[in-house]
């Protein structure tokens, strides 16, 4: 079982938390129990008991540029409408200049493979799907005004952006690309705060089903259906044989979701988001083995990501033939 706002193997920093320090900001008298945890690119995560309450928090690593203040800030707003989501104790910036914030542990578990076939989660496999939707839902029923932190980002021209800054040959790719192009949907629509890599990994599940929604540093502004479609990308499945997740069907999720927010999502325009979800997988899976190739750091694992580009492929020329919603 992995417990808090993401999974991970311990680890060590140099600079580890002292008890001081997160009594100080949890406003505690004892604390213990302090684990460093892998965190990402541009945090590092620890997790820690404060007066027998188990917590979590993260530290801005130096040079990064994403505020987990504004990211506190943002989870509590979405808690406050209704999505499911770890509950905030403290945010700040420490002496340091770095930004932190602390958030009560949610039980439960993130991997995906024990969510999709573990017994202990039989019924919330159930109950997922509809779960899902209604967080997303709830997630849209947020004036994108309370977060003005976030920016409205085009996804469909930002990747081309990177598959060019990539120097991305790709026959699949483009005509990934020119379909998506010219099949557009409208844009005339008011965004929505987008959490941005909604899906099973990013959300903690117990045995009712869905606990919490994790990992919103990718939020920004866009289209709904760009959540809802990446939880459907095939990638996403992690080997399930239902388009949702791997254990649910369309229907749950859409009718979830219209029944929260008040707006459908019709069936082309998820379409339309899932070769999108599609396409973006497969250029991260170039960057990210070109950051092993180029040396940058040396890793077996971003070198196997990189060999999901021909799955990737598949994918989409499935899609591209609408034959996805038919074939496993």
């Amino acid at each position: 079982m992995s417990e808090g706002l993401m999974s991970g193997s311990t680890s060590t920093f140099s600079s580890s938390p002292t008890p001081e320090w997160l009594r100080m900001i949890t406003s505690s008298s004892h604390v213990d129990d302090v684990v460093a945890l892998t965190g990402g690119a541009s945090r590092h995560t620890y997790r820690f008991r404060a007066d027998g309450r188990s917590m979590i928090v993260q530290r801005q690593r130096q040079g990064s540029d994403r505020s987990l203040v504004a990211e506190s800030h943002l989870v509590e707003l979405a808690r406050s409408h209704g999505v499911p989501a770890p509950e905030r104790v403290a945010s700040g910036t420490d002496d340091d200049g770095l930004e932190y914030h602390v958030a009560l542990v949610v039980a439960g578990e993130t991997i995906a493979r024990k969510i999709l076939r573990d017994e202990r989660f039989a019924f919330a496999r159930t109950a997922l799907p509809a779960q899902l939707g209604a967080a997303l839902g709830a997630l849209g029923t947020v004036d994108p005004g309370d977060a003005p932190e976030l920016d409205r980002i085009d996804q469909l021209d930002r990747f081309r952006e990177v598959a060019d800054e990539l120097d991305v040959v790709n026959p699949v790719f483009e005509l990934a690309f020119a379909r998506l192009r010219e099949e557009r949907p409208d844009r005339s629509q008011s965004a929505s705060i987008v959490h941005g890599d909604f899906r099973l990994g990013n959300v903690i599940v117990d045995e009712r089903g869905l606990a919490a929604v994790i990992d919103w540093e990718l939020a920004h502004l866009g289209d709904p259906a760009e959540d809802l479609a990446w939880l459907c990308a095939p990638a996403w499945r992690f080997g399930g044989s239902r388009p949702v997740a791997g254990i649910g069907e369309y229907e749950e999720l859409l009718d979830s979701y219209a029944a929260v927010s008040g707006r459908t999502v019709d069936r082309e325009t998820l379409t339309w988001w899932r070769i999108l979800a599609t396409l973006k997988w497969g250029i991260m899976c170039v960057q990210q083995a070109r950051t092993h190739l180029d040396g940058v750091a040396r890793s077996h694992e971003l070198a196997a990501i990189g060999r999901r580009v021909c799955q990737t492929e598949d994918d989409l020329l499935r899609e591209l033939n609408d034959v996805t919603d038919v074939l496993p």
